[in-house]
């Protein structure tokens, strides 16, 4: 099993990584930031991503879609933003983020990498 640290720097090594968040979307505050700066303020991404949860959670709720969110992806026109909901044991409201250059990633590989990095990972 993984810690934060561990687990944020393995989403870093990622190609094509800029930055990664574990984040609680009760509150909205990241618990562990690694890359970022000036490219991506990772606090910021942390609280907006939230606002992105916590929509697709209550739209699937108001569809009565009984169903889990394993990640969800924003592509824009440079990155990828990799949101992977947590599942295991005490991870409940947590989520990894992971934003990806998109000119030097592989977007499979990398949902790859973060669904293990997650099944490693212990808070």
């Amino acid at each position: 099993m993984a810690n934060t640290e561990t687990s944020l720097k393995e989403a870093a090594s990622i190609d094509g990584a800029i930055g990664a968040a574990l984040v609680d979307y009760t509150s909205g505050m990241a618990l562990g930031t690694i890359g970022g700066g000036k490219e991506l303020d990772l606090n910021v991404a942390a609280a907006a991503n939230t606002d992105v949860v916590r929509a697709k959670v209550r739209a699937m709720e108001m569809l009565g879609l009984n169903d889990e969110i394993e990640d969800i992806l924003i592509t824009l026109g440079q990155h990828y933003h990799l949101i992977r909901l947590l599942k295991g044991r005490g991870t409940n409201g947590l989520f990894l983020y992971l934003a990806l250059d998109k000119s030097r990633a592989n977007l499979a590989m990398a949902r790859h990498q973060l669904k293990k990095i997650e099944a490693e990972l212990e808070v």
